[in-house]
């Protein structure tokens, strides 16, 4: 799977015949049609309300694709000597950038290991320390 292009629709599909849950089923569940359902599978996005029930009804959390694929795709934020200086609290949640999954772990030692990017590609695409990464060769013995 590519974090980079989620296609979500068919990552739905793909969970849907892993738990093999019927069409009928899912359509009573989301009160649509067997055709706005095909078009949910076609689909590469989706309104959150939408994601958020299909997350529950197939007991998977699809949102956390996308947060994986900000993990790794978001760029850095620049230093700003004016802000700073006037920090203000947001009123959102806050959350911090360096959390790193199991998948995305892997993700990052299947690049290595399959030579689609070198250990210094890498600590410059994704921002990942250098001793984080050499930890994580380590420990998983790539």
């Amino acid at each position: 799977m590519s974090l980079k292009n989620i296609h979500i629709g068919k990552l739905i599909e793909k969970r849907v015949s892993e738990v093999q849950m019927t069409n009928e089923r899912i359509c009573k569940s989301l009160n649509c049609t067997d055709l706005e359902l095909l078009n949910i599978y076609d689909s590469d996005n989706l309104n959150t309300e939408m994601l958020l029930k299909l997350s529950k009804l197939l007991q998977y959390d699809f949102f956390r694709i996308f947060s994986q694929h900000l993990i790794l795709f978001s760029p850095l934020p620049k230093p700003n000597k004016e802000a700073n200086m006037k920090k203000e609290k947001s009123k959102l949640p806050q959350f911090r950038k360096n959390i790193y999954t199991q998948e995305i772990i892997f993700f990052i030692l299947e690049l290595i290991e399959k030579e689609e990017k070198s250990i210094a590609q890498i600590i410059n695409d994704y921002q990942i320390p250098k001793t984080t990464l050499y930890k994580w060769i380590n420990k998983y013995k790539i």
